[in-house]
């Protein structure tokens, strides 16, 4: 038994989990994982985040604001943040990738949930100090994830110093304009894989929510642009069109031209990141599953570059990425 192994294994005792058994959940994108604790009738989530590589505090405290607004984020059961161990609420297995996969039909239903629960948060969030702010340098930063994975791994060269400049100028220069909207508790994972069906609870306590410890202050637009431009799933255009448009009608004092430049912006950044983050996973993480999603992710990145605001940077893709370089670098890894 490693000496991680005896850590949960003390951890699950100490709280009355000793004898439980314990079977991998999930993996995700990062360094945590989660196991289902089962212990006769009753179930638990046990997130292992190893606190060499991940830091389970910012899940705790926005943990707590979700459910200070009365929102379904996982009771905390258990925690030992030294140790990066949590027990969570489990919420069973219907996150909405599950539902939607079984019930198509239910698509409409789940996604105007969704977007009501983002009303909802955005109506009712106070500016918590404490969290991060989606700056301008975290958004630069997310940006270059392209240009340091993705583009090398095509090209098989580094970017030139000199475009390098460029693209970042150019975000820039699209960033100064994102915040004409107000700003609210942004989670950043919002999307399918991350909200689960909880049809025993009423209104948008039934959307349960999950992974958002990289939660920030920032632009309202953001995680309708997650949920709406998914690098997992193909979201139909009519659906986004009726989610914004639902949105946009619950502030009617908001500039919905803003609002759709923001999405616009914040869609393009989102998607770069994606591309870049989707790239390392397979160079640096040998996982290499994430690779097949890049064409999706193109197709979005490819449509926010339609807003005539975006032109100067659509035509930086076209002339360092050209159309018929944006395809799947080949994996590092074999699946």
């Amino acid at each position: 038994m490693s000496s991680r192994d005896t850590d949960i294994a003390a951890f699950l005792a100490e709280h009355g989990w000793g004898k439980a058994d314990r079977n991998t959940l999930a993996d995700d994108a990062s360094f945590r994982r989660y196991d289902r604790i089962t212990d006769s009738a009753r179930t638990a989530v046990l997130m292992d985040a190893p606190p060499a590589k991940d830091d389970v505090r910012p899940f705790l405290n926005v943990a707590a604001a979700l459910h200070e607004l009365g929102l379904s984020a996982p009771k905390i059961l258990a925690k030992n943040p030294e140790n990066g161990l949590l027990l969570l609420e489990d919420f069973g297995d219907n996150t909405y990738t599950r539902v939607l996969n079984e019930s198509p039909d239910q698509e409409e239903a789940l996604y105007m949930l969704a977007v009501d629960l983002l009303i909802a948060l955005h109506k009712w969030f106070a500016s918590k100090q404490s969290l991060p702010r989606y700056d301008d340098s975290l958004l630069t930063i997310e940006a270059n994830l392209l240009i340091d994975w993705y583009l090398p791994a095509i090209t098989g060269a580094p970017i030139a110093d000199t475009l390098r400049q460029e693209y970042e100028a150019l975000w820039q220069a699209l960033f100064a304009q994102i915040r004409d909207v107000p700003e609210t508790l942004v989670l950043r994972d919002y999307h399918v894989d991350n909200l689960v069906w909880l049809p025993g609870r009423s209104g948008i306590e039934a959307c349960g929510l999950l992974d958002f410890q990289d939660a920030v202050i920032g632009p309202t637009a953001y995680d309708l642009v997650s949920l709406l431009e998914d690098a997992r799933r193909d979201v139909p255009p009519a659906l986004a069109q009726q989610a914004i448009a639902r949105y946009l009608a619950a502030f009617p004092d908001l500039d919905p031209d803003a609002f759709r430049l923001s999405y616009a912006i914040l869609g393009a950044q989102r998607s770069a990141k994606v591309l870049g983050i989707f790239t390392r996973l397979d160079r640096r993480d040998s996982k290499p599953d994430y690779l097949r999603h890049l064409p999706r992710v193109w197709r979005w990145l490819e449509g926010d570059l339609q807003h005539p605001t975006l032109a100067a940077l659509s035509a930086w893709f076209d002339k360092v990425l050209p159309p018929e370089t944006r395809t799947i670098p080949n994996p590092m890894t074999e699946t």
